[in-house]
């Protein structure tokens, strides 16, 4: 083997430079070559102090600086020595040394640490840069991904040991790894170092553990690697239903975090497009953000358009081409003719779902509870009710506080209509003495009952009576305490004795003088319906209603048209914006459990006539209730002025100028003699409950 010339130069340099290194400081210390020697040698000192701090090749470049900082060594204690003899054993060394060494010719080669043996060792190939079988028979397509991967270094000390593409693709594959060393697990293998072998993105890289098979080991030894950059573009520019739902849905963060998709069901008929989707029991109840929701699915929450509802772990996404809330339903009278469970459609959700009201339940006859603000829709809902409640042959009565064209239009359908707070006031007298008549009329079987539909032999209709705006009645001076009584005590106890009470109103707030009680009765027995929410007010509303935070709906959008196009173009024409399509009247929320509904009830068309949802004729009172609401003095006509002493003693006229009597509150009502509570005297459920019982003897 021939000897590179390089070392051949230095060996001769070193057994050249010897002799002088030995003769040179003793003959002439003072000398320019002894100089120059002793300044080499400070050179390299100075370049090993720098090789120390490098933080790359320090090893090296100390190794090539070792003659000069020795020499100089060897140099500076020549002049010190007594004789010869040591300085050339030292000068001797020091060539020796740097023949067997090579400093310079070894070093130049980058990565090589010099050995001490005279001749360099051959180069061997670390075991785990080899593959485990050089020749096994691969395909071609395996021999070009190992040849890839060996050039990036075996990532992770592991060997392919196949190779698989995937079908229609060009780039995309699955390779089956091993560590390259037996009863080694592969650790320190990432998505990065497989992607960068390939050039390719790291999000293109999976990892997927190898189950053992017959005839193939498994563990944490082998692993499967999937590249699917052509896959990745794919599902990008034509995701599928399931991925498309699983990238933008059902990811972490995403507006279903942990949906899976089930399937999609488009109904043609009713222009709406629903999604079914699940997610693991052990996630709990789907978590849904309704503004991200809708953002991906192309549409803005405020539009109207979208509609989620949870049943369980499953997920139900409608998304309809128009909102169904500015749609109009109108009312039929089949829709409004309760069924055998007492239950007619009031509107519409917004999945599609019928909603559903009801005119009694399992506990009695139903009360109701109407809350909008003006214009949103409470009278054409009351008279849905009112509707509903004729068809099944009850007797309806109507009382509100100011008159309109609406409730009068209602009022020839009803056994009694009447405005103002004094009509208001009789008719719940007349409610409280039906229940004491009632509790003692005996039916067919010659027994008391508590009133049920289904129970036969009952020997009255069920009574619902309808107060309109009754938190102006209630906050009336003369009659408006003992109306709020009233209306507490048959809240309380009327459903069984089938005396349903109805209120209408712009609110169920405590500080506009609804009674903590009267609202909670009312809520229990009935199916409360909430039209057209100031957004301010939504969360005090339900919140008075007894619906949990977390329950809380979002407000209602001002409008459910979608907002006209070319606003850009109208702007620079200086032309002015269309008017807003304010479409929301009979828009709301039905309440019937902890989750209210979103809705749109159905429309009665009170300019074309309503003749056609009422019964032809109707229902009155029994003669056998009225004979005894005469005897109390309270079965005439309401709409008179004050009677004397029906309000309590008349105070003396002193002038006695005859004039007819005056209004005056703050009397006992004449109900067989009874009188009716007032706000002083009930403050509480209890006394309520006790003075119910004193006139019902219950």
């Amino acid at each position: 083997m021939s000897i590179p010339r390089s070392v051949v130069l230095e060996r001769i340099a070193y057994t050249l430079a010897a002799p002088a290194l030995a003769a040179v400081p003793n003959m002439a210390p003072d000398g320019a070559v002894n100089t120059g020697m002793l300044l080499a040698g400070a050179a390299g000192v100075g370049g090993a102090l720098l090789a120390v701090k490098s933080r790359e090749g320090t090893g090296r470049k100390l190794v090539r600086l070792s003659p000069l900082v020795f020499g100089a060594a060897i140099d500076a204690a020549a002049m010190y020595t007594t004789n010869w003899s040591w300085d050339a054993l030292l000068a001797a060394a020091w060539a020796a040394t740097g023949w067997c060494v090579l400093p310079l010719s070894r070093s130049e080669r980058r990565h090589h640490r010099p050995a001490l043996a005279p001749t360099p060792q051959p180069a061997r190939t670390a075991p785990a840069a080899a593959p485990a079988v050089l020749d096994d028979g691969a395909d071609a397509f395996t021999r070009d991904v190992r040849l890839l991967w060996e050039r990036a270094g075996n990532p992770g000390r592991t060997t392919v040991v196949h190779a698989t593409p995937h079908p229609g693709t060009s780039h995309d594959l699955t390779m089956l790894l091993r560590a390259a060393e037996h009863g080694r697990p592969i650790t320190g293998l990432s998505e990065a170092a497989v992607a960068a072998a390939f050039g390719i993105g790291e999000g293109d890289v999976h990892f997927a553990p190898v189950v053992q098979q017959p005839g193939r080991q498994g563990g944490p030894g082998w692993l499967e690697v999937h590249l699917t950059p052509d896959e990745a573009v794919r599902r990008r520019k034509a995701p599928t239903e399931h991925e498309w739902w699983a990238d933008r849905i059902g990811a972490t963060g995403g507006p279903v975090p942990g949906s899976e998709f089930v399937k999609k069901v488009r109904d043609a008929e009713r222009k709406v497009t629903h999604y079914i989707a699940q997610v693991p029991d052990e996630l709990g109840e789907p978590r849904v953000n309704l503004h991200p929701l809708a953002a991906a699915l192309k549409t803005k929450y405020d539009e109207g358009r979208l509609f989620v509802t949870i049943d369980g772990n499953q997920v139900l996404v409608s998304l309809w081409d128009s909102s169904p809330l500015a749609q109009v339903f109108p009312a039929t009278r089949e829709l409004l003719t309760p069924d055998a469970d007492g239950r007619w459609v009031t509107g519409y959700l917004g999945n599609g779902q019928p909603a559903r009201n009801r005119v009694y339940t399992d506990r009695g006859a139903a009360h109701g509870l109407f809350v909008a603000p003006s214009g949103g829709g409470k009278t054409q809902l009351m008279g849905l009710h009112v509707a509903a409640d004729a068809l099944f042959g009850a007797v309806v009565m109507l009382a509100t506080e100011a008159p309109d064209e609406k409730t009068a239009a209602l009022g020839e359908h009803t056994a009694r209509y009447g405005v103002g707070a004094l009509y208001m006031i009789r008719l719940l007298r007349v409610m409280v003495a039906l229940m004491e008549i009632r509790g003692q009329m005996r039916w067919d079987d010659g027994k008391v009952h508590e009133w049920d539909p289904k129970l036969p032999g009952c020997p009255y209709r069920m009574l619902s009576a309808y107060l309109d705006e009754f938190l102006s009645a209630a906050r009336n001076g003369d009659y408006g305490a003992e109306i709020m009584d009233l209306a507490e005590l048959v809240s309380v106890k009327g459903r069984k004795y089938g005396v349903g009470l109805k209120v209408a109103g712009q609110s169920v707030y405590v500080q506009d003088g609804f009674t903590q009680l009267l609202c909670e009765n009312l809520r229990e027995n009935c199916i409360p319906v909430v039209l057209k929410v100031a957004p301010k007010k939504v969360g005090d509303m339900f919140r008075a209603l007894g619906i949990p935070s977390e329950n809380t709906p979002d407000p209602l959008p001002r409008s459910f048209s979608p907002a006209e196009v070319g606003r850009i173009e109208r702007v620079m024409a200086g032309e002015p914006e269309p008017p807003a399509d304010s479409n929301t009247g009979g828009a709301g929320w039905i309440i019937e459990g902890k989750q209210p509904d979103v809705l749109r009830t159905l429309f009665m068309d009170f300019k074309a006539g309503i003749d056609g949802f009422f019964p032809d004729t109707v229902a009155t009172l029994t003669d056998h209730e009225i004979r005894e609401l005469e005897l109390r003095d309270l079965w005439f006509d309401w709409t008179e002025p004050p009677r004397p002493g029906e309000f309590g003693p008349e105070p003396d006229d002193e002038d006695g100028d005859g004039d007819a009597p005056k209004k005056r509150g703050g009397g006992k009502p004449r109900s067989g003699g009874k009188g009716g509570p007032r706000r002083d005297a009930v403050s509480s459920p209890r006394q309520a409950l006790d003075a119910i019982r004193s006139f019902t003897n219950a």
